[in-house]
């Protein structure tokens, strides 16, 4: 039987994290979560997934959407005082929580992973950054955009990921000090760093 390994991934927009971070869950025969979970959370709570979609790591989306017409579903303990962000937060760490339990070995890409699993002895924590020309250069190929308009993806979409990690864990988003490890993927580019990273996790458990 293998054994167990959680690693969570937190990164930068546009700095190959979700790229590394899928590389390890091959690399170390890991169940790899990224957005899965946002389904495993609809599924456990009866809701649309497209209402985890809007405030996937971000706060503040249902006061901006308070028209949002909203399912009842009777007797459910989560809902006795009204429906928030909160509960959506609630039924998102409880999927991770549930995966985390039925898999021996996964990674997790983001949405205070780190922080929900930090009772968690086989834990692993990373955090990958990486230079803005770096990151400006990845968004613009992958949405197909000007440097301009990528520039403003990466600074209004680090703003939310960051109010939204402070928000729930009381911790400092991108903080060394929340992590094992925290690498520029820039540096040695996705490949090497996916083997950097995978060297350092073998080191490790």
């Amino acid at each position: 039987m293998e054994n167990r390994l959680i690693i969570n991934v937190g990164r930068q927009l546009g700095s190959g994290g979700r790229i590394i971070a899928q590389k390890l869950a091959e690399e170390f025969n890991c169940h790899f979560y990224d957005r899965e979970i946002l389904n495993l959370a609809a599924k456990e709570s009866g809701f649309s997934e497209k209402f985890f979609e809007q405030n996937d790591e971000q706060k503040g989306f249902l006061k901006t959407h308070f028209h949002v017409q909203l399912p009842l579903l009777g007797s459910n303990g989560y809902y006795a005082g009204g429906f928030s962000e909160e509960k959506l937060y609630q039924f998102q760490s409880d999927a991770i929580r549930a995966a985390a339990e039925q898999h021996p070995r996964c990674v997790f890409v983001g949405r205070t992973a780190d922080y929900i699993l930090r009772d968690n002895k086989d834990t692993i924590n990373i955090f990958i950054t990486a230079s803005m020309d770096f990151r400006v250069k990845n968004v613009c190929e992958r949405r197909d955009c000007t440097e301009e308009e990528a520039r403003k993806m990466i600074e209004n979409g680090e703003s939310e990921r960051a109010k939204y990690y402070n928000y729930y864990t009381g911790k400092t988003w991108g903080d060394a000090r929340n992590y094992d490890l925290c690498v520029d993927a820039s540096i040695l580019g996705i490949e090497r760093t996916k083997d950097f990273i995978a060297e350092f996790i073998k080191a490790t458990i």
